[in-house]
């Protein structure tokens, strides 16, 4: 990983992903017992980051929120869709393999000091050490360019007419059989905002409920993807919890996938959410559907209190990496308050420097020691947390995968993943997935679907 002035010197390998330009020169994989969990990658396809310091503050927003309380584009704002700034940074989707066409963060530094910052280490912006041991660094960090700012694949459509596309779907719900391609192509290419209004004008119209025509019309995944477009993104993260804990047995990843990678704000409005619509406090059902340390992670979640201060603290990194690795692996046992401590409270951007130091450090990263001292839930969701520090598109684009990999498809997840992330960062998704699993997200949906389901998850998606 070849970004100019990112040292994490000491970053440990894994398998498949060696940095552009320095295949030859790394000591050969394989010297260190690393897990080959994370799907081999296709080799350096990182774009050139600007020869500043850090890469443009990692095109982190602003401080003060992470996203800045709706600033980020393509964060829902509180009252539904985003707005997407069409300003410098949003360009077109890369074109080809690489992330070549992607624009470029302007060169600017973490902290807001000067543009060259030596790093802890003192390498200045242009050096690159290369001294990973083993050559290749972990899960794939996000490229500069990425974190500039991420695009969904659905953008508000222009000239909306909310009666008009109300008229459509109810015309493609009368009579005889129902036009499904007239339904996909109004869903797919309205923003969630215009969703609800094309509710609202379907009610005014009608005086019936858009969504309860369309549930008598449609059935099984074709269904659950069309009601999951109709709600509201909040509601939906909502609903999507309360179905994970209701009746018998309890969907751990659903809770982890919502609560270790949504910002403050849209948790403290899922808790808002689910006490309004269900009449029930999240954290006390949390409590009483799962225990021990993976109760505590996930209530830890539930107070949506992370830091959200974009500047990184390189002396606590350096602090945290130590704890850390004494309550890990520089002791027998493990301290799981210390960990769930240091992951439930530090920003995103302060992790991931934290895992630089710790791996200078221990010689190991730490998802790997994550996975040596913790088990079960509470081991998936420590690494969710730290995957989203790292790259938060990397760890969708891996859940995407394993959806659908092998037989049966994951119908939930995958219509889960691509609707709360068609208007934040589903084009980043589909990058991080080319590049990870060297085939394109719309093939691997192509192949493990079919009908109209399928059309729609493709129109969504953007093939």
């Amino acid at each position: 990983m070849s970004y100019p002035g990112y040292p994490p010197t000491g970053y440990p390998p894994f398998p498949g992903y060696p940095p552009t330009g320095q295949e030859s020169s790394f000591p050969p994989p394989g010297q260190y017992p690393y897990p080959s969990g994370f799907p081999p990658m296709g080799g350096g396809a990182y774009p050139p980051a600007p020869s500043s310091g850090y890469p443009g503050a990692g095109g982190y927003p602003a401080p003060g929120g992470y996203p800045a309380p709706g600033g980020y584009p393509g964060a829902p704002q509180p009252g539904g869709a985003p707005s997407y700034p069409g300003g410098q940074g949003f360009g077109a989707p890369p074109g080809g393999a690489g992330f070549s066409a992607y624009p470029q963060p302007p060169t600017q530094s973490y902290g807001g000091g000067p543009a060259q910052v030596p790093l802890p280490g003192g390498f200045p912006g242009g050096a690159m050490p290369s001294q990973y041991p083993g050559g290749q660094p972990p899960y794939p960090s996000q490229p500069a360019a990425m974190t500039q700012g991420t695009q969904g694949t659905i953008r508000p459509a222009a000239n909306f007419d909310a009666m008009r596309d109300a008229e459509v779907l109810r015309k493609a719900m009368k009579g005889f059989g129902t036009d499904e391609q007239a339904i996909i192509d109004v869903v797919a290419n309205r923003s969630n905002d215009q969703r609800q209004k094309i509710k609202a004008a379907f009610k005014t119209m009608y005086g019936k409920d858009l969504i309860k025509d369309l549930k008598s019309e449609l059935s099984g995944n074709m269904e659950e993807l069309i009601l999951a477009l109709f709600m509201p993104p909040t509601y939906y993260d909502a609903w999507s919890l309360r179905n994970a804990m209701k009746g018998a047995g309890t969907q751990e990843r659903v809770l982890i996938e919502i609560l270790c990678t949504r910002t403050n704000q849209e948790i403290r409005e899922i808790v808002r959410c689910y006490q309004s619509e269900f009449g029930r406090d999240l954290e006390k059902d949390i409590r009483s559907d799962t225990s021990g340390h993976f109760e505590r992670l996930l209530v830890s979640m539930c107070q949506g209190n992370r830091d959200e201060n974009q500047n990184v603290n390189h002396q606590l990194a350096q602090e945290d990496a130590q704890r850390l690795y004494q309550a890990g692996e520089g002791r027998l046992g493990t301290d799981e308050s210390c960990f769930n401590m240091i992951l439930a409270t530090r920003s995103f951007p302060q992790l991931k420097a934290t895992m630089e130091a710790y791996s200078r450090m221990a010689n190991r990263d730490l998802l790997s020691s994550v996975s040596r001292e913790f088990s079960g839930n509470v081991e998936s969701g420590l690494k969710t947390i730290l995957q989203c520090a790292l790259n938060r598109p990397a760890f969708f684009a891996e859940r995407l995968y394993y959806s659908m990999k092998g037989a049966g498809t994951d119908d939930s997840t995958l219509v889960r993943i691509v609707v709360t992330r068609s208007e934040i960062d589903l084009v980043q998704i589909k990058q991080m997935f080319s590049q990870m699993y060297q085939k394109t997200l719309g093939t691997v949906i192509a192949s493990d679907t079919s009908g109209d389901y399928r059309k729609l998850l493709l129109a969504i998606v953007g093939q």
